[in-house]
């Protein structure tokens, strides 16, 4: 199979999943995924990470129609999640003089989870590695987003490889930079890989964007999705947002409804919202819409706006498991709204309060309860935490 040069001597050799439903068992892939994996073919043959196990075969088969009779000297694993690492052993036994670069970390997990404990190159922060006309420098970018990860750059091509940062859900369907591709579809897929994957991490995001500020960088290798290029600035600005948690201006509005009536408490905020001038609106019905699309634009907006009704004393289920992932993700600085409803005892508005309160956010107006069916008073209290809430997106 024909390989694509995307550098000089940098060669793409990774692979597309259409198969696979769920991304960690988690997370919805309606567009697939790719594993991206990239080969050095300078005087020594140097692979940067592999492919999801899976692929082993294709995999092997399109580096031995690179390599030839050439050796692989040098397998660098930026990244030991078994999507990236899970070909290593084949990789092993198809060239055993192959050396295993890597950090202390790296190694700990190759053992674990393949066995490996010889043929090692250990690097530290800072490191290089002469493979011919070119040396690759190591930085280590711990919790982006395992604690064993590292970019490697190639001060000769002035290319990045970035492990899973700057990755995205999502094929790479012909093409594989990112000016042979359509883009449109990737920019919300990258915004719900990182709020899904990277969410909790926006510390150790930031640490690994500056620590590589100063290089030059003209092409970004992430092992999912396009290879960065031309939109470089856009990519990493996506990253450097969502890591501070920079919220947009909008609003998401997420709710439980068992017969409908939380739901109408959601519409008349939603209209207010509008009436307001806010037009950046994500709207969900948590027992509906998957979370990995909820957490999105948690992340993508400013404002958070969540009903529930009372469930057996508790919060509605589906409203409590996403609440949970948002906390997991340590989500900061959100402007947030409550309302929700009973029918003989109320406790789900008490529970969205504290919640409030443990994530140190800023709750917008006062907390609209409803018991049993709408009223006119209800609706009109929904309409003014609608407009409170624009109120307060609109001065930020």
């Amino acid at each position: 199979m024909k390989a694509k040069e995307i550098a000089n001597k940098i060669y793409y050799v990774g692979v597309n999943d259409r198969s696979k439903s769920l991304f960690e068992n988690l997370w919805p892939l309606p567009h697939g995924v790719s594993y991206n994996s990239y080969l050095i073919m300078d005087e020594k043959a140097t692979l940067v990470d592999t492919v999801d196990a899976s692929f082993s075969d294709i995999y092997l088969q399109r580096l031995s129609d690179i390599l030839g009779d050439r050796p692989l000297e040098y397998l660098i694993v930026n990244h030991m999640e078994p999507d990236h690492s899970g070909s290593i052993r084949q990789l092993r036994r198809q060239y055993p003089g192959m050396k295993i670069v890597g950090n202390g970390k790296t190694f700990g997990m190759l053992d674990g989870f393949y066995g490996i404990k010889d043929g090692l190159h250990e690097v530290k922060d800072g490191d290089s590695l002469p493979i011919g006309s070119r040396s690759l420098f190591f930085h280590t970018a711990p919790m982006v987003h395992w604690p064993e990860v590292m970019f490697t750059y190639d001060a000769v091509s002035k290319v990045l490889f970035s492990a899973d940062a700057f990755g995205t859900y999502g094929t790479l369907d012909g093409g594989i930079i990112d000016d042979e591709l359509l883009l449109d579809g990737f920019w919300d897929e990258m915004e719900r890989y990182y709020s899904n994957i990277v969410g909790k991490y926006g510390s150790p995001v930031q640490k690994a964007i500056n620590k590589v500020s100063s290089l030059d960088i003209q092409m970004i290798c992430s092992t999912h999705g396009p290879v960065w290029k031309r939109y470089i600035n856009d990519a990493v600005s996506v990253y450097e947002r969502m890591s501070r948690y920079e919220g947009k201006s909008g609003a998401t509005i997420v709710y439980g409804s068992m017969y409908g009536h939380t739901e109408q408490m959601a519409e008349a905020v939603a209209t207010s919202l509008v009436e307001h001038g806010i037009k950046n609106i994500a709207m969900h019905n948590a027992s509906r819409s998957h979370s990995s699309y909820i957490l999105r634009d948690v992340f993508k907006y400013r404002g958070l706006i969540v009903g529930s009704p009372t469930y057996s004393n508790q919060l509605f289920p589906e409203i409590e498991s996403l609440l949970m992932k948002v906390e997991t993700r340590d989500v900061k600085n959100r402007l947030f709204g409550i309302f929700g409803t009973f029918t003989w005892a109320g406790a789900a508005v008490k529970k969205l309060e504290e919640y409030a309160l443990r994530m140190k956010w800023e709750t917008v107006g006062s907390a609209v309860e409803q018991k049993q069916g709408m009223t006119a008073d209800t609706y009109n209290r929904c309409l003014e935490l609608g407009k409170l809430m624009a109120q307060k997106l609109n001065d930020n």
